[in-house]
């Protein structure tokens, strides 16, 4: 259970002449939230940070929201047009100093911890290129959860290759850490990417070589708000296929090429996985699950195969199901997994 924060200390008396790391916090829409956000950073034990919260046009106040804050003089306010967060990041690191740079969402928390210890891996091991770390999933979501719950990568569990972040066996948590050198080498965030702009920066990270790093601990907290971008899983995949085609232009001949186009093939059958269950939703039922057979091969397994079994004799069952199912993953829930099917479907079935 997440215990509530301790009071903010008091604020410094004059700004950090020579901050180790800059706090970046993009506040497009959560006026009501970064006040939270903020207090969780002045509860850093790592103290001599610099902050920037951006608002690149957001529809409520947030300069009304920060400007308490503004009395602590590690923390600046700017606001721009609305030219979406990859735009906004690079403005606000352009406006800082620190030779690191870490990722604070408007609507998320940093346990108290947090900057120490990934400051402290980026100083000690000069080839890691990002460090991450676990986080508490809460908000919009069934139920609260880690973000990860494995071993990160396919060596030790704490450092992740090129090739382990590519495929996701290793994970990273948006509000990471990196070093400000490298977000200049790769150019920062894309700005034409209008999904998936996190992994895109990365990857690129990552093709300069070295590693990424896992602390195996919780030091933040993921907020999911109903209906936000995290929870819209066709754009996702959708700019997921974009970071892979970018990689594989870059890739050449390396190793990692053949992986990034098997990894474009899934993303491809599962984005035409959507658009059959889209099809059944809108009532289009007998060509949705034509296609919905055709892509089955990614949820294969027992209940899926009831599931298929189920709708060749009653096929109007599948409509409520994938709607359910849809429904489920706009809150937060699982991708495409097989629990939603096993917990739905007996229910249906002794309906009959």
């Amino acid at each position: 259970m997440f215990e509530a924060m301790p009071p903010a200390p008091p604020a410094p008396r004059q700004a950090v002449s020579n901050p180790r790391v800059a706090v970046i916090v993009p506040a497009y829409g959560v006026a009501h939230l970064v006040g939270e956000a903020l207090r969780s950073l002045q509860t850093q034990t790592l103290a001599d940070w610099e902050c920037v919260v951006i608002d690149d046009g957001a529809p409520d106040d947030v300069a009304l929201a920060v400007a308490p804050f503004l009395t602590d003089p590690r923390i600046r306010f700017f606001a721009t047009d609305n030219r979406g967060v990859s735009a906004a990041r690079n403005r606000a690191i352009a406006e800082t100093a620190a030779p690191y740079v870490a990722l604070l969402d408007g609507d998320d928390l940093l346990r108290p911890a947090y900057l120490e210890q990934t400051v402290a891996v980026l100083e000690r091991e000069p080839e890691a290129r990002l460090v991450t770390c676990n986080a508490r999933i809460f908000g919009a979501v069934p139920r609260e959860r880690p973000c990860m719950t494995a071993p990160q990568g396919t060596g030790d569990g704490a450092r992740g290759s090129l090739a382990d972040v590519l495929d996701r066996s290793f994970n990273v948590y948006i509000g990471s850490t990196f070093r400000r050198t490298d977000f200049n080498r790769v150019g920062g965030f894309d700005t034409r990417m209008a999904q998936s702009e996190d992994f895109d920066f990365w990857v690129r990270l990552m093709l300069l070589g070295g590693h990424a790093h896992y602390l195996d601990e919780t030091l933040a907290d993921y907020r999911v708000r109903p209906g936000s971008a995290s929870a819209i899983g066709e754009r996702m995949l959708l700019g997921n296929i974009r970071v892979y085609e970018k990689a594989l232009g870059k890739l050449g001949r390396e190793p990692e090429a053949e992986l990034v186009r098997g990894l474009i093939a899934e993303q491809r059958q599962a984005l035409a996985f959507e658009h059959a269950v889209d099809r059944i939703i809108d009532g289009d039922t007998r060509r949705g699950l034509e296609e919905l057979r055709a892509a089955s091969d990614l949820v294969s397994g027992p209940v899926w195969k009831l599931a298929f079994a189920t709708w060749r004799v009653f096929p109007g069952l599948a409509r409520p199901l994938l709607r359910w199912r849809r429904k489920a993953h706009r809150r937060g829930g699982a991708f495409a997994t097989v629990p939603d099917v096993a917990t739905v479907l007996p229910a249906m079935m002794g309906a009959l």
